[in-house]
């Protein structure tokens, strides 16, 4: 017997990122083209759309010109276009540019913008309510609904008002079940919704295991002078020497410059910190001149697919599919992702309108998978399908060059006769005693900050007394397994001070989480080696509130 009440819809998205919003907006425009009555709703954890989300971002407008040919017209903040290209090797003193006339030609940003993808996806879901989509923010759907034949029936959300014992608050309320007869997950990497439906429907069976970066971003207002509209800046080197990754500097509207960093999460030192790895990377003198007279002014952190074109698992399942980063159609080299994830989002829903319109439900939408595998999406995933694995394998110098011949060669039309595998990303850990300590500069405060200073730019607030949602699978492995063997990487690995060990030069340390630091970048659930920490939603409108990420 459930208290929960129930609402029927004909399609249900979860997440209100740049992939659900082009599915709402997409099914309803189909729906008006066929004729057909057609309900849609989002749901989205974040207190409001774009709350949670967190990219660089340079977009490419491939995806978003086919779903809305005027957007130009229509008050989009994508106002900025990319003007310069510049790729940095960098040193520890000194930096070198890269001449971008040899790299292929899809690597230029010539077309592409600079924009808060968070601010994007608050008009875009303008645009989707327009036309009549629901959408629901601060609602976490929290489980997966089935119908008696073992297809998807829809999601619910989760209670709230739940006290960290469990115990029902005076103002609990209890979840509501949205049925549907096609749910699309869109929860973005590592979704905690779409990781169950890849266990229970085996969706990996015949890809290669995904696998993860972290992205670490600041929002700096800097001085006029310094600041050039549209100016891009990518750069490799210094100061990883344990891990590969690179930062960024997207000159944004309004004075702004958007800088970041992202390390790949196989690296194998338990030592290292990305979130110090970034601090540091600010401190190289061809960014801190850029930085010096300006003022930081946001903080945040998020996983990133790395995996590519052979980590896309399979798309759909009875009564639903996923969509976007919680399939992962990013393109690493030339570090986007909105625009795959948006196309793939028009694709799930072109093949849902037509399933409806044809009055079947909860069926398997294989048209959405055969559409995927003739896409430009799939081509444009295929083409750069080893650039990440060999620089993995081979080093950021002979690696670096060996993708770079992989992608002229794949532009050119020889296609490669293999394709590099991968390795989950936990798996790469050292022991503690193989690896060797990495003494980090202490954060100078005006270039380079500490992680607390760096969680309240953040906005993140979790309502205190509910269940912690970052679970331990058996709570004594922290402290007996993680830290003898890896001095428990959980302290550092997280950007946002969440994991401790208190005590840890005592007879009796203590493993300690401050899930109220939690910015939902879901590295801990990617990278704890002994895969003990399992991300679960917290209480709907929990977590950061980005205001221009």
């Amino acid at each position: 017997m459930t208290d929960r009440e129930s609402m029927p819809y004909d399609l249900v998205i979860v997440g209100g990122g740049p992939a659900g919003l082009a599915a709402s907006i997409r099914a309803k425009q189909q729906a008006a083209q066929m004729g057909v009555e057609l309900s849609v709703c989002i749901l989205e954890k974040g207190s409001e759309i774009g709350a949670h989300i967190l990219s660089g971002a340079v977009v490419d407008p491939r995806a978003l010109d086919e779903l809305l040919p005027n957007w130009r017209d229509l008050d989009s903040p994508m106002t900025v276009p990319v003007t310069e290209n510049h790729h940095w090797i960098l040193t520890e003193g000194k930096k070198y540019e890269f001449p971008h006339g040899l790299m292929p030609p899809f690597m230029n940003n010539k077309g592409c913008y600079t924009v808060s993808l968070g601010n994007l996806c608050r008009w875009l879901a303008t645009q989707a309510e327009a036309l009549g989509v629901e959408i629901f923010p601060g609602f976490a759907a929290a489980e997966v609904l089935w119908n008696d034949d073992g297809s998807v029936k829809g999601v619910a959300t989760g209670d709230m008002g739940i006290a960290r014992d469990g115990t029902r608050k005076d103002s609990w309320q209890p979840g509501l079940e949205l049925h549907a007869k096609y749910t699309f997950f869109a929860e973005g990497v590592r979704g905690h919704l779409s990781k169950q439906l890849a266990k229970h429907f085996d969706l990996w069976k015949n890809s290669q295991p995904q696998i993860f970066g972290i992205g670490l971003k600041e929002l700096w207002d800097i001085p006029a002078d310094k600041h050039v509209p549209g100016k891009v800046i990518h750069s490799q080197g210094w100061p990883l020497s344990d891990a590969n990754g690179g930062g960024f500097i997207y000159h944004q509207a309004n004075g702004q410059v958007a800088l970041g960093f992202s390390v790949w999460l196989n690296y194998d030192n338990p030592y290292l910190s990305p979130f110090d790895e970034f601090q540091r990377w600010k401190t190289h003198p061809a960014i801190r001149e850029m930085l010096e007279g300006g003022r930081r002014v946001s903080y945040g952190a998020r996983a990133i697919n790395d995996g590519g074109w052979q980590a896309v698992p399979k798309l759909t399942f009875p009564g639903g599919a996923l969509i976007g980063c919680s399939a992962g159609f990013v393109n690493v080299p030339r570090i986007k992702g909105s625009h795959t994830a948006m196309k793939t989002a028009i694709m799930a829903a072109d093949a849902a309108v037509e399933a409806i319109a044809s009055q079947r439900s909860s069926d398997e939408l294989v048209a959405y998978g055969e559409a995927y595998k003739k896409s430009w999406v799939h081509d444009e995933l295929k083409m750069v399908r080893n650039t990440l694995p060999l620089v993995e394998k081979y080093g950021n110098l002979v690696g670096t060059g060996l993708a770079g011949v992989s992608m002229w060669m794949e532009y050119l039309g020889y296609t490669l006769p293999f394709t590099m595998k991968l390795k989950p990303d936990f798996t790469y850990m050292k022991r503690k005693g193989a690896a060797k300590p990495i003494a980090y500069p202490k954060p100078d405060g005006v270039i380079s900050f500490d992680k607390l200073t760096s969680v309240f730019l953040s906005n993140t607030n979790h309502e205190e007394d509910q269940p912690i949602h970052l679970t331990l699978k058996d709570p004594t492995v922290p402290i007996r397994v993680n830290l003898p063997m890896y001095d428990e990487p959980a302290q550092r690995y997280c950007p946002a001070g969440v994991y401790e060990v208190v005590g840890q030069d005592t007879d009796e340390p203590r493993f300690q989480i401050n899930a109220q630091n939690c910015v939902h970048c879901k590295t801990c659930d990617i990278k704890d080696p002994s895969q003990n920490i399992v991300w679960v939603v917290p209480e709907g409108g929990g977590g950061p509130n980005y205001p221009n990420m």
